[in-house]
């Protein structure tokens, strides 16, 4: 689990990595979870919350810089 303010200590440039591992981490869930190879759903969720929170932090950051 992430926390944010971890998050918005980073660079913008190292949350949009993020951002992209985190997508790919959640699409690999999803096929797992679609052909039954997924045992604990809970990581599901869980990397949709960090998802989440790193695109909340990304766009902050962009509002505050304009």
């Amino acid at each position: 689990m992430i926390k944010a303010s971890d998050l918005r200590e980073k660079g913008i440039d190292e949350l949009r990595e993020q951002e992209k591992s985190l997508a790919h981490q959640l699409f690999k869930y999803r096929m797992e979870l679609a052909t039954g190879q997924l045992t604990n759903t809970q990581v599901l969720r869980l990397a949709k919350r960090d998802l989440a929170k790193v695109k909340t932090v990304i766009r902050e950051k962009e509002l505050n810089i304009r």
